[in-house]
C-alpha cells in the first residue's frame, strides 16, 4: 500500500556573493535549483505531497522565516539539498527545527554530502539521514518508511552506531524521470534569471539532459552522478522543452550538461525535431573542446542555439596537462573560431588560483583569453572540493582555507605555492577581469547585440546604483 507523506524540500541560500563586498544579489543568476525539482517530481510521482522552499528565490529568506514556513506544511519528512557553501546553513535551519519538533525526520543530500558520508552524521547530530549519490529512488524509499537498513545509498544511525548502506547503482533509463517540478516553484520562470547577457528572451528556465562524465579532471566533483554517462533520448528533450515553452512561457534554456554533445547522434536528432518543428525558444549548451564540428554546429545554430560554452580553464599548457588533459590550446583558438564562425556566440570558462598557478601561468592565460575573441567569459575562482581527486593532495601544494561558507568558487580559499598572498592573488583576479571587460574588442561585440540584450540592460537599469558601486569597489580592489 502506498504511503501519502508530506514531504517539504528546502534549498538552502549558503553563501553566495563575494564576502566583504556589496552585496548585488538582484544583479546576480537567480536559477531554479534541478536536483531538488527532479527530487519533488519523483516523490509526487510516488504519490506524496510535496512543498518545495527556495531560499534563493523570491521573497523567501533564511533563518526563522524559513523554519516557520517548513513547520506551517506539517511535514512528516524535510529534506535539504545541499552544496559546500550551503551546508552549514542547512545544519542551523536543522537546529531550528528539531528545537521545536525533536522527532521530525530530517534527511540531507548533494554534492557535499556525497563527498563526505557518515561522518556529517557524527559531527552534526541533529541530521537523521544522508542521502548518497542520485536522491531519487532512494529518497522515495524513505518517504514509503522501509526499513532504513534495506535502502541502498543511505546512511543512518542504529543507536550509537553510524551505518553506511551498500551504494545505490544509477538509474540507467533517465527517459524514465518525470520532468522537475518547476511549478513548485514561487514566482516560476519570471522570478528568476538567467546571467546577464546570456540571452535575448525572457523568460528563461535551465535543464539537464544527461548525467556523469568519463573525463578525470582534477578539480572536479563526481560523487552524486559518477563518470558513466547516461542521457535523456532526443524525443524526451524535445518534450520537456515544448512542455516549459507551452507550460510556462519560457523563451529561452540554459542546458547544464557538462558533455551535451559527447552522443552526437541524439544531439542530430534532437536539431532535426527543433528545426521541423520550431518551439519559439533559443538555447545555450555546452561543448567539450574536439566534441563538435561545422556540420554539428550549423545544425544547432539553426536549431535555435544562441551560446556556446567551452571549458578551458587555463591558457598554460603546463596547468591544463595536469588539471584538464586532453584540452590543447590550438585546438580551443580553432574551436572558438568555428563557434562563431556560425554564428553563434562563443563564452570561455576559466579558473583561477589552481594548484601550480604562478603569476607567469595567470599572465598566459589572460593574455589568452583575449586572444580568443570571445563573446562572453566565466573566470571562477578555484575551489578544491572534497570530491574531487586535486582534493586529496591540495595541503601539499599551498595554503587551504577550509570555511565552506567560502567554499563556492566566488572565494579563494586556496593559495597556490608560487603566489606571493592571499591579497596578490586577489589582485591578479581583479586586474585580468578588468582587463577583460575593458578590452575594447569585446566592448565591440556587446555594442553590436546591444539591441538584442534589451532584458539585460533592463535588469542593470533597475538596480543601476547597487552596479555602479559594485564595479567601483571592484575594480579598486576595495571592501
Amino acid at each position: 500500500m502506498r504511503l501519502n507523506v508530506r514531504v517539504v524540500l528546502v534549498h538552502p541560500a549558503g553563501s553566495n556573493w563575494v564576502e566583504g563586498y556589496r552585496d548585488v544579489s538582484a544583479l546576480a543568476n537567480r536559477m531554479p535549483p534541478l536536483g531538488l525539482l527532479s527530487l519533488a517530481a519523483w516523490l509526487e510521482k510516488e504519490g506524496h505531497q510535496v512543498r518545495v522552499i527556495d531560499c534563493l528565490g523570491p521573497k523567501v529568506r533564511n533563518g526563522e522565516d524559513t523554519i516557520s514556513r517548513i513547520l506551517g506544511e506539517e511535514p512528516e519528512l524535510v529534506g535539504f539539498s545541499t552544496t559546500t557553501s550551503a551546508f552549514l546553513d542547512a545544519w542551523q535551519l536543522t537546529q531550528g527545527l528539531k528545537r521545536i519538533e525533536p522527532d521530525l525526520p530530517v534527511v540531507f543530500g548533494g554534492v557535499h554530502v556525497s563527498a563526505i558520508g557518515g561522518d556529517l552524521l557524527r559531527q552534526f547530530p541533529e541530521i537523521d539521514f544522508l542521502v548518497i549519490g542520485e536522491g531519487e529512488v532512494t529518497l522515495g524509499e524513505l518517504a514509503a518508511k522501509r526499513n532504513p537498513a534495506d535502502i541502498a545509498g543511505l546512511v543512518f544511525r542504529d543507536g550509537e552506531k553510524i551505518i553506511t548502506n551498500p551504494v545505490r547503482q544509477p538509474i540507467t533509463d533517465l527517459d524514465s524521470l518525470p520532468f522537475p517540478a518547476y511549478d513548485k516553484l514561487a514566482g516560476f520562470p519570471d522570478r528568476y534569471e538567467l546571467p546577464l547577457f546570456s540571452s535575448i528572451n525572457a523568460p528563461g528556465a535551465t535543464m539537464v539532459t544527461s548525467r556523469g562524465c568519463p573525463y578525470q579532471c582534477s578539480y572536479c566533483d563526481r560523487s552524486v552522478f559518477k563518470r558513466g554517462y547516461r542521457y535523456n533520448s532526443a524525443a524526451y528533450i524535445y518534450e520537456h522543452m515544448a512542455w516549459l515553452r507551452k507550460r510556462f512561457g519560457v523563451r529561452h534554456l540554459n542546458i547544464y550538461d557538462d558533455l551535451f554533445t559527447l552522443h552526437r547522434e541524439r544531439i542530430e536528432e534532437l536539431c532535426g525535431k527543433l528545426i521541423a518543428k520550431p518551439l519559439g525558444l533559443h538555447f545555450n549548451c555546452a561543448v567539450r573542446v574536439g566534441h563538435s564540428d561545422d556540420q554539428l554546429l550549423r545544425l544547432l545554430k539553426k536549431a535555435g542555439c544562441l551560446m556556446v560554452s567551452l571549458g578551458i580553464e587555463s591558457g598554460d599548457p603546463r596547468l591544463l596537462e595536469v588539471h584538464k588533459p586532453g584540452v590543447y590550446l590550438e585546438e580551443v583558438k580553432t574551436t572558438v573560431a568555428r563557434i562563431q564562425a556560425h554564428g553563434l556566440r562563443a563564452k570561455g570558462l576559466f579558473m583561477m588560483g589552481l594548484p601550480g598557478e604562478s603569476e607567469e601561468s595567470i599572465k598566459k592565460t589572460s593574455d589568452f583569453v583575449i586572444s580568443l575573441g570571445l563573446d562572453d567569459m566565466n573566470m571562477a575562482k578555484f575551489t578544491p572540493f572534497f570530491g574531487a581527486p586535486v582534493s586529496r593532495t591540495i595541503r601539499e601544494q599551498g595554503e587551504l582555507k577550509e570555511d565552506w561558507h567560502l567554499m563556492n568558487c566566488l572565494n579563494f580559499v586556496f593559495l597556490p605555492k608560487d603566489i606571493a598572498s592571499w591579497q596578490r592573488l586577489d589582485e591578479l583576479y581583479n586586474r585580468h577581469v578588468k582587463r577583460f571587460y575593458s578590452d575594447p574588442g569585446w566592448r565591440r561585440r556587446l555594442a553590436s547585440r546591444w539591441w538584442q540584450y534589451r532584458h539585460s540592460f533592463w535588469r542593470l537599469i533597475r538596480h543601476l546604483p547597487d552596479f555602479l558601486a559594485a564595479m567601483k569597489s571592484f575594480a579598486s580592489g576595495r571592501k
